[in-house]
């Protein structure tokens, strides 16, 4: 799955149900654009690593930068329903 992909699946997914605003996938696309950052402007999360931060996403897991690289840790709740644990 590609950005954009990933973008028009989160905007439908984001206006299912719902009475509040839709968001467009060039809503998300712009969300994703600004935590994960462009070949031109670092996101937010590259940021924080870069000032030592870890960044943490609930059960979903963790951004950690060490030495110049950073790592993912999935978290609990992620690794149990890539496991088929939960559904």
């Amino acid at each position: 799955m590609d950005k954009s992909q990933l973008a028009e699946k989160t905007a439908h997914r984001a206006g299912d149900g719902g009475d509040g605003p839709r968001l467009t996938a060039d809503d998300v696309g712009l969300v994703l654009d600004t935590l994960f950052g462009t070949v031109e402007h670092p996101g937010t999360i590259a940021e924080a690593l870069k000032g030592r931060e870890a960044v943490t996403l609930g059960s979903f897991g963790s951004f950690q930068g060490a030495d110049g690289a950073a790592t993912f840790r999935p978290g609990t709740a992620l690794t149990a329903y890539l496991r088929d644990q939960i559904r």
